[in-house]
């Protein structure tokens, strides 16, 4: 059988590429739609998740995004192959309707094909957290920030599409079966394996109708998606307390509050949006050493933690419908070390005494201060004891700017 195409034959690389695609297609969709359903109980805030739940939900998740990622480039190359090569004519092309459907799902199906596994990858890669691609290469994406309203919008456009494929796929599958069972010609079998020639009609659709009506469907599903609100839906984590002001003698002009976990084997770094800071300071210290104190307030349900977020929220972790908020209460002190922040971490229903060291410069009436805290989030009642899928310790870390009030 020869290598490439003819005008009446596929030669075996086109069919190569394309029982290849089928099998990736077979175990993908599957893993997918079976993976979200384990992901929805361990982001669920409702459900307390197993570790057997959740690392089953990742080596699905995993093998999923791997081979969407291989379906991305096999995909790639077949439409180069494509390109080079000549393309046998339908054996029903002068049935105008049938043939201008069957144009339109071939140009669905190939676009697709590059569209849904680049959504998948640009979500991927533009959250953090939860399931990594089995590769070298790395998670990330260039020009593709850590941004979760892209993290949205791409999810949005990934789930879309997926059923523009599906569909595809089916009136594909479809199509080549009335071919061979009721019309009874080589449609399906000149794809077999083998030498199997057909003469296709001397009349032939064009390709202009069909494609815009391929970018019609695409356009059509992700608009129905933007007119539900699909594209803007948020997190909308519940238990999520809005922080009033606080009358400080230092004013917090500007700053940033992580946390920084190990899940799977993979760090991921999240960011309190909502957080007061009441901060007292002099430059001399009293009777006990004091240089002033703080307390700082942070409204958990304002995390935002890569695609674990929801799961943050839940009752097995910081449970935020029960616990909004956490509070950190400490002296100002002066140590051999630096500045020492020395009180009391509260978090949920535990209060765990702590010790921050951090690095303090002040300019006039201007204050800037960073510093980094480990604590073992098992000391508050977070994740369970386990640490197979989420690590123990936790990293928090601030940089903030102040000005006396």
């Amino acid at each position: 059988m020869p290598t490439g195409n003819s005008s009446t034959t596929y030669g075996s690389v086109t069919k190569t590429f394309h029982w290849l695609t089928a099998l990736l297609i077979l175990a993908i969709i599957p893993l997918g739609l079976i993976a979200n359903d384990l992901a929805y109980q361990v982001r669920n805030p409702d459900a307390a998740a197993t570790e057997a739940t959740v690392r089953l939900a990742t080596l699905l998740f995993s093998a999923h995004k791997t081979l969407g990622v291989t379906v991305f480039f096999v995909a790639l190359a077949r439409i180069l192959w494509a390109i080079s090569q000549p393309k046998p004519g339908l054996l029903n092309g002068d049935k105008r309707a049938e043939a201008w459907l069957a144009e339109t799902v071939h140009w669905l199906l190939y676009g697709s094909l590059v569209l849904v596994p680049l959504s998948g990858w640009v979500h991927h890669a533009a959250t953090t957290g939860f399931a990594p691609i089995w590769w070298p290469f790395g998670q990330t994406l260039p020009f593709v920030p850590q941004d979760p309203h892209l993290a949205e919008i791409s999810g949005v456009v990934h789930y879309v599409l997926q059923w523009v494929l599906i569909g595809a796929i089916t009136l594909h599958v479809t199509g080549a079966l009335k071919h061979h069972v009721i019309d009874g010609d080589a449609t399906l079998r000149r794809m077999l394996p083998g030498l199997n020639p057909a003469h296709p009609t001397t009349r032939q659709p064009g390709h202009l109708l069909p494609f815009v009506t391929a970018l019609a469907v695409w356009a059509g599903v992700l608009g129905g998606a933007g007119a539900l609100g699909w594209f803007s839906k948020g997190a909308g984590a519940s238990g999520m307390a809005t922080l009033a002001a606080v009358d400080s003698e230092w004013q917090v002009q500007q700053g940033t509050l992580q946390i920084s976990i190990t899940q799977m084997g993979s760090q991921v770094t999240g960011s309190f949006a909502d957080w007061t800071a009441d901060i007292s300071y002099t430059g001399q210290a009293d009777a006990n050493g004091r240089h002033g104190d703080v307390t700082v307030t942070v409204s958990i349900g304002s995390l935002t933690l890569g695609s674990v977020t929801d799961q943050a929220m839940g009752k097995e972790y910081f449970n935020t419908e029960a616990f909004p908020t956490a509070t950190f209460e400490a002296d100002l002190v002066a140590s051999d070390a630096g500045q020492l922040a020395r009180g009391t971490l509260t978090i949920k229903d535990q209060s765990v005494p702590v010790e921050l060291p951090f690095d303090l410069s002040i300019d006039g009436d201007t204050a800037t201060a960073t510093g980094t805290l480990s604590v073992d989030r098992r000391n508050f009642g977070i994740g369970g004891d386990g640490t197979d899928s989420l690590g123990a310790t936790v990293d928090i870390s601030f940089d903030l700017t102040a000005t006396r009030g």
